[in-house]
């Protein structure tokens, strides 16, 4: 098992860049796949961005491709997302969680919330207009 903590979120204006960092607990960090989700108020939680095992394999929702960057940090323990050129409907509250073990990334696997476990607790992102 492992526990996930997000920070880095905050109000930003349209345009601007945040980077949100997941940090996680214990010493087996580098064994997980891991991935961003994202939930605004009425709607319900969507993919933002994966990273494999492997920090070459990423994987993004078209709403994000090219102004978000996922990476890992195996020493530090910590995956982080870097959001630029925001704009208002990026507001949400943002999630990191692992991806299953057991669980693949073929056809759509990799952005289905149900091969998801162990959620982090959430930050929150603002862009104003």
């Amino acid at each position: 098992q492992v526990q996930l903590v997000e920070s880095g979120g905050g109000l930003v204006q349209s345009g601007g860049s945040l980077r949100l960092s997941c940090a996680a607990s214990g010493r087996t960090f580098s064994t997980y796949r891991m991935g961003w989700f994202r939930q605004a108020p009425g709607k319900e939680r969507e993919f933002v961005a994966a990273v494999g095992w492997m920090r070459s394999i990423t994987y993004y929702a078209d709403s994000v491709k090219g102004r978000f960057t996922i990476s890992r940090d195996n020493a530090k323990s910590t995956v982080y997302l870097q959001m630029n050129s925001l704009k208002a409907e990026d507001t949400a509250v943002y999630y990191c969680a692992t991806f299953k073990a057991s669980a693949s990334y073929g056809g759509d696997g990799y952005q289905t919330e149900e091969n998801y476990d162990h959620w982090g607790q959430g930050t929150q992102v603002t862009v104003s207009s």
